[in-house]
């Protein structure tokens, strides 16, 4: 009985238990594809940098592309998970179709491309039309337990993930590796199968249907805030970490196993930020978990830069900067996640996470092209200085708005047309 009562509340609802299983094992997939994709490429196929570069494209063209579209269809479906089973199936697919080619000797780099573009396509399906799934499946006062538990479980998978992937890349070779990958998917499509919660009620198809999402993000003074910072660390972020490798093995002349203790060193925060999000959510607030989130994801990054002397400083910085970051973004996952799962309408849900997630992703390409831009002109320590400033600027989009206010989530009824006035008992 003891134990039993540890268990947090939402995991004895049997419904809600079965999805998080499915996000579970799907998030470790997703990050054994991580490793064994490019090495499929590369290993197998003898990949340059230049091709490497079109099939990191061919992972994020989707995401920049379908995300409005795919949105604006999914508001329109009476039976979203249905479609997501179907994504599921459709990725699982795709990533047989390596092995199978590989074995038949017919593998070519133009099909890990058109898979690379196909499972991102199904994934932005499945992501816009999650987050219906989510708040038919979570009431409003479990939103950040539910977040809580989702973003410890991909915690999980950064930090198990990666080393699962190299093991069955070393044991069956990348190509056969991804058989994992599209396991978890069939997993996770049964566990989609097993639950049959209520949704939303389709929306109906007016003039701007295609456009309302982004109207309305764009109407919203806290949306709106929260998608200006959140674009804005987007693009400082990815110009970071298109130099932080090179940067790192370079200039402070760390070996590829240190490297990856301190990228570790932030898989271990990330477990300890999802499990102490609800804790500091509770403490302080929605709105404030939201601003002291961007501020321990993006202020603690300046270390890196900053780090120089001896080796043992240097480490200490690095893997403090990587724990106390990775701790603070998911703080911001948990409580920005939930946020926007209580503010957003029903009827025009998966539209406005469309627009967040292509404006967001957006800025991804960019910040990678800026930073490898500045990289050679000013080199990579000064362009450093750069992304983890230009990042750590970023809370000031969310100052003006309402958000720092904002003690507990708002009742999604109070969010239909325009944005409630934070009451007393949320100041």
């Amino acid at each position: 009985m003891a134990i039993a009562a540890r268990i947090p509340a939402l995991l004895r609802e049997r419904s809600f238990r079965r999805y998080w299983a499915g996000q579970t094992v799907s998030s470790v997939g997703d990050q054994i594809s991580l490793m064994a994709l490019p090495l499929a490429a590369v290993v197998v196929l003898g990949a340059d940098a230049a091709e490497m570069g079109w099939l990191k494209t061919a992972e994020l063209l989707p995401a920049l592309l379908l995300n409005l579209p795919l949105g604006a269809w999914a508001d329109r479906q009476t039976r979203r998970r249905r479609a997501m089973i179907a994504a599921d199936f459709g990725r699982a697919a795709l990533l047989l179709s390596l092995p199978v080619a590989y074995l038949l000797d017919v593998l070519t780099l133009g099909q890990l491309y058109a898979v690379a573009f196909g499972v991102g396509a199904l994934t932005v399906l499945f992501e816009v039309c999650n987050t219906t799934l989510f708040v038919a499946l979570v009431p409003t006062e479990g939103y950040v337990q539910a977040n809580s538990l989702i973003n410890g479980s991909r915690s999980m998978a950064w930090l198990a993930g990666p080393g699962i992937g190299g093991v069955l890349v070393q044991l069956f070779t990348a190509p056969f590796a991804l058989v994992a990958d599209a396991l978890t998917f069939l997993v996770s499509a049964g566990y989609l199968a097993r639950i049959d919660p209520v949704e939303p009620p389709p929306a109906k198809v007016e003039r701007g249907h295609f456009t309302e999402g982004l109207r309305w993000v764009v109407r919203n003074a806290s949306m709106r805030g929260l998608f200006a910072a959140s674009g804005t660390v987007q693009f400082f972020n990815f110009m970071f970490h298109t130099l932080f490798v090179l940067y790192a093995t370079t200039e402070l002349g760390l070996s590829p196993g240190v490297l990856g203790a301190v990228l570790a060193a932030g898989a271990v925060g990330g477990l300890a930020g999802a499990a102490c999000g609800g804790a500091v959510t509770r403490a302080i607030g929605i709105g404030p978990s939201i601003v002291v989130g961007f501020i321990g994801f993006t202020v603690p990054l300046l270390l890196i830069p900053l780090a120089g002397g001896p080796l043992p400083l240097v480490l200490g910085l690095l893997f403090l900067a990587e724990f106390v970051s990775c701790a603070g973004v998911m703080v911001v996952d948990i409580a920005a996640g939930s946020y926007q799962m209580a503010v957003i309408p029903d009827a025009i849900r998966a539209r406005v996470m469309g627009a967040f997630r292509t404006l967001n992703h957006g800025f991804r390409p960019l910040g990678a092209l800026a930073g490898g831009l500045l990289g050679t002109t000013l080199g990579p320590h000064p362009t450093l200085w750069v992304a983890t400033g230009g990042a750590a600027l970023a809370v000031l989009w969310l100052l003006p708005s309402p958000l720092p206010r904002l003690r507990e989530l708002p009742a999604r009824e109070e969010q239909l047309g325009r944005e409630a006035e934070p009451h007393d008992s949320h100041v």
